[in-house]
């Protein structure tokens, strides 16, 4: 099964997240199909915490792909930013 989800980058106590296409058999922060977008939660510039690109979000979801409970929380935070502009 094919799910979208957040791969954990950088250091201990310094997260940074990767919005990712993967096959659910591989591991959180292995092989990954397609990179959607970024997550980094401590950035102090909130223009640059957040960034996906929702076309191939819709695009995985219609081809069946299952979206993680936090991945689906972050796309609707996205939605959220993008209702105030």
């Amino acid at each position: 099964m094919v799910k979208i989800r957040l791969a954990r980058y950088g250091t201990k106590k310094r997260p940074f997240y990767k919005m990712v296409v993967a096959d659910s058999r591989f591991s959180r922060d292995g092989r990954f199909i397609e990179r959607l977008g970024y997550f980094n939660p401590l950035s102090k510039s909130k223009n640059h915490e957040l960034k996906i690109n929702l076309n191939r979000i819709l695009y995985w979801k219609k081809n069946g792909a299952q979206i993680s409970e936090r991945a689906r929380k972050i796309i609707k935070l996205l939605n959220k930013k993008e209702e105030k502009l």
